[in-house]
Formats: structure tokens, C-alpha cells, sequence
């Protein structure tokens, strides 16, 4: 029986908020989301939990991508693996998007070379049948894999994640990954009331997902939005902005940072920025700060080396990363990352060589 389980007939009880970590909460990424003085800019990157790194090709040899993300141990050590590799200022929970949809019962998989494909797509209003609430039953390796993390870490903040509706959205209508949308769009436009139910049903399984990870320790959780750059800024603020905004609402209360992402979004930041988050991702797109403009006052901001960058060689990462923390050194709040996440063939020691520049080069 899980952590979160209770006896046949009987109501199970609310996981408890983990006590305080006054070491993590001292750290520098909690203090830069917070916009308060750094020793150094943080540094984490997305998809730094695998993909370059060969002990997580290593262990994950012969794992499809959902099995892995179901168990605790190996969860524990793909997170951890980049933190020790790296040095960096935070780990990310390793896992998928598509994580809470596969834990309530919709028929999907990770395809390698394609992505989640989704066995029947939703498509229509009997359709959102199958999206039942997300409880802490579904996951409870979701609450094994953050407590033996949050021991392994120590001082070093995890974390949590979820894909956000519009993207969930976008491959549960499209049935898979999708370049041109068609077929969420055409919901969008031709059914809006269909497709704001989808959305708000979304909304609700991604911010139980979110609170299970924070109730079992996870002391800040970002929100992906992968593809609504996909999205003109009218359509986003009509049709995805309350549904982004409901997922903050949930979370606001347990006091953790909420940082929003997409990519191709330089457009929407402003309208990412009113959806509630206390930190909003830059892609490589924009400068910095640019970023800070378009978003406006009272929001630290996460980003922005191309990620293609780490192939040029030394010199030239540590010129355009310099060129990053130039445009954001009048920022109140500044998390380094790339602008999107790490390449699968980067080399790793530049992704060591990279941590190191930014905290020598910013050092207090």
C-alpha cells in the first residue's frame, strides 16, 4: 500500500505540507524567484535530467519513458545525476507531461522518435468523459520518488513540473505531436465552448498534479507550455489564459515559486506574466531585457542561451552567455537556463564548463 492509500471504505486523509527547509529556502534559486539578493545567479536547465548524459542513457537501457517515470528509485537517480554532474542550483523532477493523463486511464504511450500518441484523441464533448479528477492514488510513485529525492538533496531545491492545458490540449486532440495544430485550432475556433471545457477539465488534473508534488516536497514547480507560441496573442488571452491562470489559483496558496514556460512565446509574455506565475521562462527569441519590458514589473524571469549554443565551443558560450547575464543584470530576479531544453548530442562538460562560468562570473 502507497504512502497515500487508506483501508477499503474509508477516506484517505490529505498528504501533509513537509516541514520546512530553511537551508533550501536560503538557496539561491528559491531567493532569485522570490526577487531577493543572490550570492550567484542560479543556474538549472530543462531536460537536465537525461537526454545528454551517458549513466542516464545507462540506466534508463531497455525502460520505456512512462515506466520510468513510475519508478521512485530510478526517478530519484536520473534527477539526482545532473546535480552531481553539473553543480547546478536546482534539480527538475524527472518526468513527462503526459504523466497525469496515462495515471487516469487515457490509452497513450511515448513513442521513441515521435513522442506521447494518444490511442483515441479527444474530439468530442462525450470525449471529456475519460478526463476524471487526478488524485494522489494515481501517482503515489509521484510521492515516493519526491520524498527520497527531497532526502537526497539537502539543501538543493527540487522542482516539480506539469505540462500546461493548452499543450496537453494539443496532443490529446491532435492524438500526437503536431506541427500546425489543426485540429485543436479547428476546435478552438469552430466548438469554443467544447474547447473551454477541455481546457478547464485540464486545468484541474494539472494543478492536483502540481500539489501532490508540492505537498511531498517539491519547494517550486514550473508550468510547460510548450506550444502555445503556436498561438496569436488574441487567441491565447480567449481561449488558454484562464485555463493557465486556474492551474496558478490552485497552487498559490502552499507558497512555493510558480514559474510559467513556452516556447516561441516572446508575444505572449506579457499575457504569461498576467497568468499568475512568479517567474516567466524566455526563450532565446527575446533579450532579456526585452523580456522584462514585455512582462512588466514585479516578475522574476528565467532563461535564455540558445541551446545550440553549447555546440560552438568554448569561447563563444561563455561570450553569448555573458551577453545573457549583460541584458539581465538589472533585473530584480535572474534564473540562468537555456532558452529551451538541453539537446540530446550536447556534451556534457559543457553544460559543467557553463555552471561554473555563470556563478564565477556572478559571484557576489
Amino acid at each position: 500500500m502507497s504512502a497515500n492509500a487508506s483501508p477499503t471504505g474509508q477516506t484517505p486523509t490529505a498528504t501533509p505540507e513537509p516541514a520546512r527547509n530553511d537551508a533550501v529556502q536560503e538557496s539561491a534559486f528559491l531567493k532569485a524567484c522570490r526577487r531577493e539578493p543572490v550570492p550567484h545567479t542560479p543556474v538549472w536547465f530543462m531536460r537536465q535530467a537525461g537526454r545528454s548524459l551517458p549513466e542516464y542513457r545507462k540506466v534508463r537501457e531497455g525502460i520505456g519513458m512512462l515506466d520510468s517515470c513510475m519508478r521512485p528509485e530510478l526517478v530519484t537517480e536520473i534527477t539526482l545525476q545532473p546535480v552531481r554532474r553539473h553543480h547546478v542550483d536546482a534539480a527538475i523532477y524527472f518526468s513527462d507531461i503526459v504523466v497525469p493523463l496515462k495515471a487516469i486511464g487515457i490509452d497513450l504511450d511515448i513513442k521513441p522518435g515521435i513522442g506521447p500518441v494518444v490511442e483515441q484523441p479527444v474530439r468530442t464533448r462525450a470525449d471529456l468523459a475519460r478526463l476524471r479528477d487526478l488524485t494522489p492514488e494515481d501517482v503515489p510513485y509521484v510521492t515516493e520518488a519526491i520524498g527520497m529525492l527531497t532526502r537526497e538533496l539537502g539543501s538543493t531545491p527540487l522542482i516539480g513540473f506539469a505540462g500546461a492545458p493548452f499543450t496537453l490540449a494539443s496532443y490529446l486532440v491532435e492524438g500526437g505531436p503536431s506541427r500546425t495544430y489543426e485540429n485543436a485550432k479547428a476546435m478552438m475556433y469552430g466548438d469554443p465552448g467544447l474547447w473551454a471545457d477541455l481546457l478547464d477539465r485540464l486545468a484541474d488534473i494539472t494543478a492536483a498534479f502540481l500539489e501532490v508534488q508540492i505537498a511531498a516536497g517539491a519547494s517550486a514547480v514550473q508550468l510547460f507550455d510548450s506550444w502555445a507560441g503556436a498561438l496569436a496573442p488574441a487567441d491565447y488571452r480567449r481561449s488558454v489564459l484562464p485555463a493557465s491562470a486556474k492551474v496558478f489559483r490552485r497552487v498559490a496558496g502552499h507558497g512555493v515559486p510558480r514559474i510559467h514556460f513556452g516556447v516561441g512565446t516572446g508575444e505572449l509574455l506579457g499575457l504569461m506574466g498576467e497568468a499568475g506565475a512568479d517567474v516567466v521562462g524566455v526563450d532565446w527569441r527575446v533579450p532579456m531585457d526585452e523580456a522584462a519590458r514585455r512582462v512588466g514589473p514585479g516578475k522574476a524571469l528565467q532563461g535564455n542561451l540558445d541551446p545550440t549554443v553549447l555546440f560552438a565551443g568554448r569561447e563563444a558560450v561563455e561570450t553569448k552567455a555573458r551577453e545573457v547575464l549583460d541584458a539581465a543584470a538589472g533585473l530584480e530576479g535572474h534564473v540562468f537556463n537555456l532558452g529551451h531544453g538541453v539537446m540530446p548530442s550536447t556534451d556534457p562538460d559543457a553544460l559543467t564548463r557553463l555552471v561554473e562560468y555563470v556563478h564565477t562570473r556572478t559571484a557576489r
